[in-house]
């Protein structure tokens, strides 16, 4: 159990401040609704989900590569010196390509009286990128304070300065207009200020990590970067697959959605984007997992019988998106007051759906180590790239129908598909003992308990009838988990003492 409370605690340092990163930037969306135009919002919008495409492209999957070969026989300083010089060699390569090429990518993307926007943006992933390796030596090497300490210093320097930028220095330039801040304070740049603040917090973030980014000797061992190249290179790939399951339904809802005019499209994707929003609980968890999964299970591997370890982990990591799920899907009428615009309630019923798909994208996180341990990282490619199809046809075929929710069962069984692949494919290649019957189990129990509920509330509608109802489910479901995983959970830090008992408790096959 040691090893599980070593993976619980790197999730919470490791995972902690990317789940914080995330959450602050939901509770920043109203602000800056609010404080730009419709236009400007759409230009803030347009260039940030331009940006994650970019950063699979600069670090082309190298910090996988660097956790998987710091367990193999070459030293760390040398891996990690040939992993950082490659990276930064391709980081000034491409960042002179998009730099010198910034009006015909700001003409692209229909910024063209604003080309400096992508200058700015190059800049911050250029930034990204060269700290991507720093970030993961910090958690190779087991360092979360720092870790988090840098993550956290990035997320409220960029809050602080967009507060500043946007709210504070149109009224001290009002008061003082003839102060240092008026002689530089540009009136209705409110985008690029944005803009400007997430690169001055990405130059932050480069100088606490300075000493980390010089932690290499300057040796370029070819050999070894060749084998990591070839590792990584599938990763590439798939992440271009992940960010078309990721975001493209949203762009594809913009064209087909079956509407009378572009705004009316607008609205659909508003609608879908915003109920979008109330899955990222299960979210925010599967990311914070990942940043202390990952180098947790390339150490695992060295030790003996590491199949074992991989196998209760996804017990405790179905618990936990259960658990999530419920708690989402059943106080939904709760969780729904975070969207602020009524009208937009229109399109929870997509919220299960997308929950679902997120468990599934969750337990194929888990999956994929198979992968990644075995050196087949093409797999990896292969899989995302048939989940990629999945999307892309269902939307394709259903969206001129039925609108956002095509986009949601697209979501739904293009992660569904390659969990199951990823499982299928995994025990052929790398048998773990799952209790993959049990775990099935527990997934449908909870989709059946939020029909009971469904069921219930359309029997009688009130309000406090169905946070009633909702709350003796949570809690049946709670104390069949405690019943049934009482020996496990006697284990844990903190809660075991309450399920230590003499009683027999139902097997834990």
């Amino acid at each position: 159990m040691s090893s599980i409370k070593k993976l619980a605690g790197d999730t919470l340092w490791y995972g902690g401040s990317s789940i914080v990163a995330r959450f602050l930037n939901y509770l920043l969306t109203p602000y800056l609704t609010l404080k730009l135009s419709g236009v400007g919002y759409g230009e803030v919008s347009l260039i940030y989900a331009a940006i994650p495409f970019l950063n699979v492209l600069f670090t082309y999957g190298l910090e996988t590569a660097y956790f998987r070969f710091s367990h193999k026989e070459h030293s760390q300083k040398e891996i990690y010196s040939t992993a950082s010089i490659s990276i930064f060699v391709s980081t000034l390569i491409l960042s002179l390509i998009f730099l010198l090429n910034n009006n015909s990518i700001a003409q692209f993307l229909q910024l063209n009286n604003h080309p400096e926007f992508i200058t700015y943006s190059v800049l911050i992933i250029a930034l990204d990128t060269l700290t991507t390796l720093p970030f993961a030596k910090l958690r190779q090497d087991g360092r979360p304070v720092k870790f988090a300490f840098t993550r956290l210093a990035n997320i409220f320097v960029t809050i602080g300065l967009t507060y500043f930028f946007i709210s504070v220095c149109p009224t001290l330039v009002t008061q003082n207009p003839n102060g240092w801040i008026a002689k530089w304070y540009i009136k209705d740049y409110g985008v690029g200020y944005v803009i400007v603040a997430n690169l001055i917090a990405s130059a932050l973030t480069f100088l606490l990590l300075l000493k980390e980014v010089l932690h290499i000797n300057f040796s370029f061992n070819g050999s070894l970067w060749k084998q990591m190249i070839i590792y990584a290179l599938p990763l590439l790939i798939a992440g271009f697959g992940g960010m078309i399951n990721e975001t493209f339904d949203r762009i594809m809802l913009g064209w087909w959605a079956p509407v009378t005019s572009v705004d009316a499209a607008k609205f659909e994707v508003g609608i879908y984007s915003a109920c979008y929003k109330l899955s990222i609980l299960i979210t925010l968890f599967i990311q914070g997992f990942r940043m202390g999964a990952e180098p947790f299970f390339f150490k695992q591997a060295a030790g003996g019988n590491p199949q074992k370890t991989y196998a209760r982990v996804m017990k405790f990591f179905v618990i936990t998106i259960t658990i999530m799920f419920l708690f989402v899907a059943l106080y939904l009428d709760v969780w729904k007051h975070f969207i602020r615009n009524q009208q937009l309630w229109v399109g929870l019923k997509v919220v299960p759906i997308l929950l679902l798909a997120n468990m599934f994208l969750g337990i194929y996180y888990n999956l994929s180590i198979w992968y990644k341990l075995t050196n087949k990282t093409k797999y990896g490619a292969y899989i995302t790239f048939i989940g990629a199809a999945i999307t892309l046809a269902i939307n394709a075929a259903f969206i001129p129908y039925f609108s956002y929710m095509a986009c949601a069962w697209a979501t739904f069984f293009s992660y569904g598909s390659m969990m199951v692949i990823s499982f299928i494919w995994g025990q052929k290649h790398y048998k773990v003992p799952y209790a993959w019957k049990k775990l099935v189990a527990y997934i449908v129990i909870v989709v059946l308990l939020f029909f009971i509920h469904k069921g219930c509330i359309y029997l009688w509608s009130n309000t406090y009838f169905d946070i009633a109802v909702a709350s003796i489910l949570l809690y049946s479901y709670l104390k069949f988990l405690g019943l049934v995983e009482q020996k496990e959970f006697a284990k844990l830090p903190v809660i075991g003492k309450y399920f230590i008992s003499n009683k027999s408790p139902i097997s834990n096959s």
